[in-house]
């Protein structure tokens, strides 16, 4: 199970200016309470699609059946998708396989290699198919996009899908599964009548929500994840944010501190700093959750109010070394959120050596585990004293179960906020504009019109250039 610690955060630790006092608290209750029952009721109606999903039996037969089917004939597996099409697989394997995974034999890894293609540069997509070489013919390329136009996967999968052509012949089909609209759309035409398997992303459900669902679930199925257990942690999570207590409900809790932290504290930049490299691309997933829910321009009734806390990941005990020292004495304009782990998948002992060099001699025969806690805990400690604040995520070890609880969490968290900030947590308007602008500057049939309001930024101006 995760717990959350926010002692830290109060006036106690860290002082009343930059903590939470009792009154901060009572007061914020008050617009938690009804934020809470708002998104309950939003919950029970059905409108929220990623609270579906940790029950949600078909797509989880549907995975699994699609994992029966191709994990015994897979050495590789290829995932082509950006944004929340990439980054929550990115951050179920990271999390729950081994670093080497990758690294390891065919018969040791229990599942293919995986790789997940999450941007156009021309050197990442070269090196992996160079890479595969001839276990082409035994890699599954999971091609995911909702409508299949997006620039970036779309250019992925022409390249990959004429690759498997040359490689595979008549057959290349067979090697493809499309994660698209389950009924309209590019990629959902393309799939029909080139005969992939499919599976479905769910309609009600944004990107950045997605990572429960086939979009995510697939590829950790195929590598050996228990989804069945990462569902029921998402369940578990979900049951417990239900209740209405703000200081029960750690979703509430989290929302209602980060809440403050923005609008009474002066606090607009969030760290995320896991206790953990497992744990690191977690905080990736939540940064693109939190920016692009929360970063809009308006509030629900048209009025600029340019919301959005800065979401920033950083990775203890590496970032002692190279943030710290901003976060300690540069502006106090930071919440630090740190993931602990109680107990880590494995552990190491330093052997007793240097016992008689005084500088060395105190870490003979200590665990590794045990300096990474003290290294947060003293991290803990030095940001009070600045007076600092930070609150700790704990993890009693890294498992699908806790990993599935701090999904719904922040998900959960992310609509109290959203309520809280009188926004539309759900949609990204913001993005499009650099969307269609790529479409122009790429010669996209219909945007002659954006591509000549563009061209003056193609010029390079030497008057600029140092």
């Amino acid at each position: 199970m995760i717990q959350l610690y926010w002692k830290n955060a109060t006036a106690d630790a860290v002082g009343p200016e930059h903590g939470l006092a009792p009154t901060d608290l009572a007061n914020v209750e008050h617009r938690i309470i009804p934020a809470h029952a708002t998104v309950m009721a939003q919950v029970q109606a059905g409108k929220l699609g990623y609270a579906d999903l940790p029950l949600n039996a078909e797509y989880r037969a549907q995975v699994k059946a699609m994992a029966a089917r191709y994990q015994p004939n897979t050495t590789d597996m290829v995932v082509l998708g950006i944004g929340g099409s990439a980054l929550g697989n990115i951050a179920l394997q990271a999390a729950l396989n081994p670093h080497t995974y990758n690294l390891m034999s065919d018969r040791g890894r229990g599942g293919p290699r995986l790789f997940v293609l999450d941007n156009v540069d021309p050197a990442l997509l070269h090196d992996t198919l160079r890479l595969l070489g001839r276990r082409l013919r035994t890699t599954l390329v999971n091609v995911i996009s909702k409508s299949g136009e997006t620039a970036e996967t779309a250019a992925q999968f022409m390249i990959v899908r004429e690759l498997l052509r040359k490689h595979l012949g008549d057959g290349f089909a067979q090697r493809i599964v499309a994660t698209t609209d389950a009924a309209a759309g590019t990629l959902h035409e393309i799939a029909s009548a080139e005969g992939y398997a499919m599976l479905p992303v769910p309609p009600d459900v944004g990107g950045r929500f997605s990572v429960l669902s086939p979009v995510g679930l697939f590829s950790a199925a195929m590598c050996g994840i228990d989804i069945d257990e990462l569902l029921a942690g998402a369940a578990a999570m979900k049951l417990r944010t239900e209740n209405a207590e703000m200081t029960a409900n750690p979703a509430s809790m989290l929302a209602a501190i980060k809440f403050l932290a923005v609008t009474a504290k002066g606090k607009p930049l969030h760290v995320m700093m896991p206790y953990s490299n497992r744990l690191t691309m977690l905080a990736d997933w939540y940064r693109q959750l939190w920016a692009e829910s929360l970063g809009k321009k308006v509030n629900r009734a048209g009025e600029e109010v340019f919301a959005g806390p800065t979401p920033i990941r950083a990775l203890g005990a590496t970032d002692q070394h190279s943030q710290i020292q901003l976060y300690r004495e540069g502006p106090n304009d930071k919440l630090i959120v740190f993931l602990e782990v109680v107990k880590h998948p494995v552990d190491q002992r330093v052997p007793e050596a240097f016992t008689d060099v005084p500088g060395l001699a105190y870490l003979a025969k200590a665990r590794l585990s045990k300096l990474l806690g003290a290294e947060k805990t003293a991290t803990e400690y030095a940001l009070a004293v600045s007076q600092r604040p930070s609150v700790t995520i704990r993890f009693d070890a890294i498992t699908p179960f806790s990993v599935g609880e701090f999904i719904y969490m922040y998900e959960f968290t992310t609509s109290l906020m959203g309520e809280l900030l009188n926004i539309n947590a759900y949609d990204q308007p913001a993005v499009e504009l650099g969307k269609q602008a790529t479409f122009a500057l790429m010669g996209r049939e219909g945007y002659n019109d954006m591509a000549a309001q563009i061209k003056p930024f193609t010029r390079l101006d030497k008057k600029h250039l140092a």
